[in-house]
């Protein structure tokens, strides 16, 4: 039927569509579909369900001026885009700038490179200690986010930074779940105290920090090893690239996710609302009702004007309408969903 061979691709199209109309981006149809079947939802913290948009809170130094302090932080942090880097780089005191050499990333720790011929590391606790740095006793204890930064192998001092929720976060996981998400958890590489902290205030079911990509890659292993579980993971960094692609549906944030996770990712939040993942939830569930409705409505009106044809009770314009008729019936039920209001 002609209604048939032209409406299930048209449906989809209607639903990638409305989604695109609402600032959400399907790499395909298929995902529409594997987003129904979605159950456990994963979460990366900082640029999903948090601002990502960092403030200096504390500068903690040892044995170092404030300002050169600063310095050598800044340099390092200038070859890096991630949020907290950003925020530094926000340093309201004016300081001469240094150039940073040889810089590379160690994936879910840091910065190592060379600044005014001195090996300089800039990160987490984790960096530090491969490195053979002592860490003071007092950074345990600090929950919000911290770079510590050391010189030739000593440590000198350290950042504190602060996050906010994202105003739609407490909004997003609860419709989450009204959309029939069974699990939502949250994975982090920031500190395991400030992600259980979050996860608390959200009511995420249980939460793990302190973790590095390859650990979340193999939590998210772990999941879809449960038959009956499908996944969806939701991040916007590089280190967030192997589980977007692991899981069954990748999601990344397009506003301040990187490169790498956008191309990795199914579908993109061009808005970076966590909201909006319920929303494409709703949009995929209702292309397929659409899709199944004409579906119907094909087969449907043609065995009954077969029947009626075989009894000599249809006529050519019976006909008509069960071969073109059906298929305009068909394509306006398609384009209803561009004209649905989603909330």
């Amino acid at each position: 039927p002609c209604a048939l061979v032209i409406s299930i691709p048209l449906g989809y199209f209607g639903g990638l569509g409305a989604a695109s109309k609402n600032g959400i981006l399907f790499k395909g149809a298929s995902f529409l579909d594997a987003l129904t079947k979605v159950n456990t939802v994963v979460m990366d913290k900082t640029g999903t369900v948090t601002k990502g948009v960092f403030k200096i809170k504390k500068i903690k130094t040892i044995a170092w001026e404030e300002k050169e302090f600063m310095k050598y932080l800044i340099a390092m942090e200038e070859q890096s885009t991630h949020p907290i880097a950003k925020a530094i780089l926000e340093y309201n005191d004016e300081v001469d700038s240094l150039q940073a050499t040889n810089v590379i990333e160690v994936a879910g720790k840091g910065l190592k490179g060379r600044v005014n011929n001195k090996t300089i590391l800039v990160g987490n606790k984790a960096l530090m200690t491969s490195n053979n740095v002592k860490v003071p006793s007092e950074t345990d204890s600090i929950v919000e986010s911290i770079v510590m930064v050391a010189s030739e192998g000593k440590f000198v001092g350290y950042v504190t930074i602060a996050d906010e929720l994202k105003e739609d976060a407490h909004q997003a996981i609860k419709q989450m779940r009204e959309s029939g998400i069974s699990k939502i958890i949250m994975l982090s590489g920031d500190k395991d105290s400030i992600t259980q902290q979050i996860a608390k205030e959200l009511g995420i079911d249980s939460a793990k920090g302190g973790l590095f990509p390859e650990e979340k890659l193999n939590e998210v292993e772990q999941l879809k090893s449960q038959l009956s579980t499908k996944v969806a993971f939701i991040g916007d960094g590089i280190n967030d690239a192997p589980v977007l692609a692991s899981s069954d549906v990748g999601i990344a944030m397009g506003g301040l996710g990187s490169d790498v996770a956008i191309e990795t990712a199914d579908v993109i939040i061009q808005t970076d609302q966590p909201s909006k993942i319920a929303m494409a939830i709703k949009i995929g569930r209702s292309t397929r009702h659409i899709v199944y409705q004409n579906i119907v409505l094909a087969f449907g009106v043609k065995i009954v004007v077969l029947i009626l044809g075989a009894g000599g009770l249809a006529t050519m314009w019976e006909a008509v309408f069960a071969d073109v008729g059906v298929a305009l019936l068909a394509i306006l039920n398609a384009v209803r969903l561009q004209k649905m209001k989603w909330k």
